[in-house]
């Protein structure tokens, strides 16, 4: 669009030079001789065969690097911590625990309610004519009401 007034600029290519690899020489193999001749040892087999060989020093491992003391104070304070919650957690089921068995007895009471009162109304409102109770001799009971005396 206004490419009258972009002044023109030369480019340049720049083409990047390839590095050459290093040249590896491989380092001589010289042979060393130990500093020390290592001791042979034999050993007979009980069959009679003979086995010879170095030996080889036993691997130690590695020296434990002590661990830092844990104070006696931290310790105290993260028990105590256990302690707590243990405690909490046990009065919150005792919490639980009355809280249930006070229903489970209420329960209770208003079931007793529930029957007594069913048979009290049996007792009150039933037939009167079923109830086991006192037979009267109508010939030698006396009535007060209609002044009836036998």
């Amino acid at each position: 669009m206004y490419r009258d007034h972009t002044p023109q600029r030369a480019v340049e290519v720049h083409h990047p030079t390839p590095i050459p690899p290093p040249v590896v020489h491989p380092a001589p193999v010289v042979p060393v001789q130990p500093g020390a001749v290592p001791a042979v040892a034999s050993i007979v087999l009980p069959d009679g065969r003979v086995v010879t060989g170095y030996a080889i020093d036993a691997v130690r491992p590695e020296p434990v690097t002590s661990k830092p003391a844990v104070s006696r104070a931290a310790v105290n304070v993260a028990l105590g911590g256990v302690g707590f919650l243990a405690v909490c957690g046990g009065l919150l089921l005792l919490t639980s625990f009355i809280a249930a068995l006070t229903a489970f007895i209420g329960q209770l009471i208003i079931l007793a309610a529930v029957i007594f009162g069913g048979w009290i109304a049996i007792q009150v409102l039933g037939p009167s004519g079923s109830k086991g109770g006192t037979t009267v001799n109508i010939r030698k009971a006396t009535f007060k009401r209609n002044h009836f005396h036998g």
